[in-house]
């Protein structure tokens, strides 16, 4: 007999969803038990934020939705850490999440199991809709809603949560049948285009910060690669939008977005374009960028435009803005002439990445370039890698040159523990994947090897062990002259890892270019350790561009 969890399963397979995630629950019984009733794919995890951070990874990998089924209250609340991670990176999801049966909704205190006074409320901050449902006939059109929703810029999580009666509940109501899922993408007003481009126009020294927006948005690298091309403007890329832009264009001037070498350069351009980026903490080299020239920011979130520097801003799908001012600028024929201080852009490029390079050499810190190389080197130039938020992550950050592949980060809330699980979740029906963590995030998701195992994913997992939560250190012993409470007991990480069944190797820094190799080159999981302690370049907001 069919019930409100098959109207569930039923809506998202016409919605051409093909994997599940997450971790079955008593309320959630009537959803698990319908998805042996259809085609789709469950993926298990161990803990539900790992749920949501595989959900979020396999969508970065595919372009597709993460779905994620989560039980009512601890396992929903459980997942709001990974659901955090998705609404603050655009990432788009859909949660469903059973609740308690109808007859104890409304905030009565009736002693139901994993009763929350209003869940969905507790969805709010970390979501871009939240949906109770009451009745198996809405399930379809909430669920296909709740699809357009996350789909639509800015994409994000999206929140359904079903009764545990609704969901056992058999139902006549008749599976949707084919969906027809148009998105409609923000669009730009005529009248800001046209002004955006006759700034550029008439720019000298134009420039442009790409982030994660252009990721996200369709044909947005193409455009942004022919719009940098027609003005001669240099492109620095976020840590979201790392590779937005190739990293080897002679108008690259790559991921450093942290130094003040490219902080300057971008003060000194008279129109800055910032496109998918709120120019926030990171992205504005922790707010010590002061543009002098006219700023246009093109973004998908009404509540990001202007949010940190005046100027003109456009909401809109990264893609479609930027392919109308390029329109504009062919239509008018206005092709501005790039002059940096008689300087071409891509000489002015050279001498920034020039300068860049010579400041890192001038440190001690020919081991963490060494490392980072041995990495990129190992890998095929199509690889998805995942990157904690650890000392190599942060490196990444700024030097991880893609290629054709993508790097993701955990960046966009910032919380430790993403890397395996997200990298879990984009290896699910793709290539070989890579995870790099420190040891202190390791252990926030050391239990999905259990589920790597069962599913025969093929992650390599890169743990860097220090011994402690790394950058927490540095940042402590640069404040306050020592670290408390950052050293940490940890586990032999090769014996824990061969006891899930996982094969494992410890290697040192001389010889990881060929353990990663070898790991990239078997099936299933697999676990590489590095024990050694990386060290942080020094950060350059704390001094002027000129201090080497």
């Amino acid at each position: 007999m069919r019930n409100g969890g098959d109207l569930v399963v039923e809506t998202l397979t016409e919605l051409q969803a093909s994997t599940v995630f997450g971790i079955p629950g008593q309320h959630a019984l009537g959803l698990f038990d319908a998805l042996t009733r259809s085609k789709l794919q469950f993926v298990s995890s161990r803990v539900e934020n790992n749920a949501a951070f595989a959900a979020d990874g396999y969508a970065r990998a595919t372009g597709q939705p993460g779905i994620l089924f989560v039980s009512t209250g601890p396992g929903a609340l459980t997942a709001l850490a990974g659901i955090q991670e998705s609404y603050a990176s655009g990432v788009p999801m859909i949660v469903v999440s059973s609740q308690i049966p109808e007859a104890g909704l409304g905030g009565r205190r009736k002693g139901m199991l994993h009763q929350l006074d209003d869940q969905k409320e507790s969805a709010r901050n970390v979501t871009k809709s939240q949906e109770t449902v009451h009745k198996a006939s809405s399930i379809p059109y909430v669920i296909e809603d709740a699809w357009r929703t996350a789909m639509t810029a800015p994409q994000g999580p999206v929140w359904v949560e079903i009764p545990q009666d609704v969901l056992l509940q058999s139902t006549s109501v008749p599976p949707p049948g084919a969906i027809d899922m148009q998105l409609h993408q923000p669009q730009p007003h005529g009248g800001s285009i046209e002004q955006a481009a006759r700034i550029l126009a008439a720019a000298k020294r134009p420039a442009i910060v790409a982030g994660g927006g252009v990721h996200r948005s369709g044909s947005a690298t193409e455009h942004l690669r022919q719009l940098a091309e027609l003005i001669s403007a240099p492109v620095i890329c976020t840590p979201g939008g790392n590779s937005a832009f190739p990293y080897d264009h002679p108008l690259s001037m790559g991921g450093w977005i942290e130094d003040n070498y490219v902080t300057e350069a971008l003060e000194d351009a008279d129109v800055l374009l910032a496109v998918g980026t709120s120019l926030g903490e990171v992205s504005s080299n922790y707010y010590t960028l002061q543009p002098r020239g006219e700023i246009i920011q093109i973004d998908a979130h009404v509540r990001v435009l202007e949010s940190n520097y005046s100027g003109l801003g456009i909401r809109s799908d990264a893609s479609s803005a930027m392919q109308k001012i390029l329109q504009a600028l062919e239509t008018s024929g206005d092709i501005p002439t790039s002059n940096w201080h008689g300087k071409t852009a891509e000489q002015f490029v050279a001498d920034v990445r020039q300068r860049i390079n010579d400041r890192l050499a001038s440190q001690d810190l020919a081991h963490e370039l060494g490392v980072m190389r041995s990495i990129r080197t190992a890998l095929p130039d199509d690889a998805l890698s995942y990157w904690d938020m650890t000392i190599a992550g942060y490196w990444a950050w700024n030097m991880w040159d893609a290629r054709t592949g993508a790097m993701h980060s955990g960046q966009g809330a910032g919380g430790i523990g993403y890397g395996f699980p997200a990298a879990f979740g984009g290896a699910v029906g793709q290539q070989r994947v890579l995870a790099v963590s420190g040891d202190g995030s390791a252990m926030y998701s050391i239990a999905e090897l259990a589920a790597a195992k069962q599913h025969n994913l093929p992650v390599t997992w890169l743990i860097i062990d220090d011994g402690g939560y790394g950058i927490l250190r540095e940042y402590m012993q640069d404040t306050f002259g020592e670290a408390t409470a950052t050293e940490l007991a940890r586990p032999d990480f090769v014996m824990l890892s061969e006891s899930f069944g996982v094969p494992a190797v410890a290697t040192n820094a001389a010889e990881l270019e060929t353990a990663l190799q070898t790991a990239w080159a078997a099936d299933g999981p697999n676990v590489v350790v590095l024990q050694t302690t990386l060290a942080m370049w020094q950060p350059t907001h704390q001094q002027s561009a000129s201090t080497p």
